[in-house]
């Protein structure tokens, strides 16, 4: 057999292996193609089941963490030093009046970095609980119940909600520390009232996106949290999304329950007024360049109208309403933006001043009015 001058020929085993290790990284390449389209599938298919049977799925749900619990009961635990109630601030003199903190779902802990100092400052006993947040709401109240004697006794408490904590603290309230037309079923110090920020009493929609928050809140481990692989399935399995969906079987019986009319209650919520710089510099522009004030006055009611659904981008203000409840007070600001400052050196965030006005008023009750005693 002839061979070309200067080609070396390919030896017969090494075409034989190199042409089996085509074929097997082809395999591979279909092997993780079909695996890849099982996993899209199988979520399709669970999301699609989820959607029409929110009952069942919160059911299952609970199911998983309560045999979690059983079967990992050290790793699962949220006695883990982080959960619990923690004061946060205590004044050098005597305090004006204690507040807890109620942070809301899938919070990593920031919430309160502005609240605290100016609670801390204007003479108030500052109080925080961290819950496993992620779990059932109703499963949250039962938790701040079993903690509620960790506070001091004797002075009643001023709750302070943002978000999903305000329906922690409305179900505590109505359901257990001071039920209508029923004995409580947690003893210990009263509450003097309650001030939700941000509170989705209706319900919302941004729960479904309940993922990229868990992201958010397990991520940063630098404020004592004990982090490990069932850090997010301490906190959950994702029952608190289902509750907090618009109509959920959670929602429907809170807003039928009574309030006590001993307790006062406030509710606080942003609005996003006024549109983005560069939104507002291009409807200007528009108005200008056709001369047309009535444009200019459409535009505006066009904003207007979107902030009304919008809210503060969370939370809508036909959700934070509530029922048979004072319209919220309004303000200019984003979910967080309520209470955090976005950027270092922005001014105080708008909610802290009237929170703290509240609580100057609701101090100046009559005694009868704001501080009954503990059952």
């Amino acid at each position: 057999m002839r061979q070309t001058q200067g080609v070396e020929p390919r030896p017969p085993m090494r075409i034989a292996s190199w042409f089996g290790l085509a074929v097997s990284r082809r395999r591979r390449r279909r092997v993780l193609a079909i695996g890849l389209l099982s996993l899209i599938g199988a979520a399709t298919l669970w999301t699609w089941w989820a959607e029409g049977h929110p009952r069942q799925e919160r059911q299952l749900r609970v199911l998983v963490h309560d045999r979690l619990a059983v079967w990992f009961p050290r790793e699962m635990a949220p006695d883990d030093g982080w959960h619990g109630i923690h004061l946060r601030d205590r004044p050098a003199g005597a305090s004006v009046g204690r507040v807890l903190l109620i942070h809301g779902l899938d919070e990593p802990g920031s919430i309160w970095d502005d609240l605290v100092p100016a609670l801390g400052g204007a003479g108030y006993e500052v109080w925080e609980l961290r819950y496993p947040n992620d779990q059932g709401i109703d499963r949250s109240a039962d938790y701040l119940a079993q903690h509620w004697l960790d506070l001091p006794p004797g002075r009643p408490v001023v709750l302070i909600g943002h978000s999903m904590g305000g329906l922690v603290a409305r179900d505590f309230v109505s359901r257990l520390r001071h039920p209508v037309g029923a004995p409580a079923r947690v003893a210990g110090t009263s509450v003097a009232g309650a001030i939700l920020v941000g509170t989705p009493n209706q319900g919302s929609e941004w729960a479904r996106l309940r993922v990229w928050l868990e992201l958010r809140d397990q991520f940063p481990t630098g404020q004592g949290r004990r982090f490990s692989l069932f850090a997010a399935l301490r906190d959950g399995t994702g029952e608190a999304k289902i509750d907090l969906r618009p109509g959920s079987d959670f929602l429907r019986a809170l807003n039928a329950r009574p309030w006590p009319a001993a307790v006062p209650i406030r509710v606080i919520e942003g609005q996003l007024l006024d549109p983005p710089a560069d939104l507002s510099t291009g409807l200007a522009a528009a108005a200008a360049e056709v001369q047309s004030d009535e444009l200019r006055q459409r535009l505006r009611a066009w904003w207007s109208g979107i902030g009304q659904d919008l809210g503060d981008g969370v939370v809508t203000l036909e959700s934070a309403r509530l029922p048979n409840g004072a319209p919220p007070l309004v303000l200019n600001a984003s979910h967080r933006g309520l209470l955090l400052r976005q950027l270092p050196g922005a001014p105080e965030p708008p909610a802290i001043a009237p929170i703290l006005q509240t609580l100057h008023d609701w101090r100046s009750m009559t005694p009868a009015q704001n501080e009954h005693e503990s059952e």
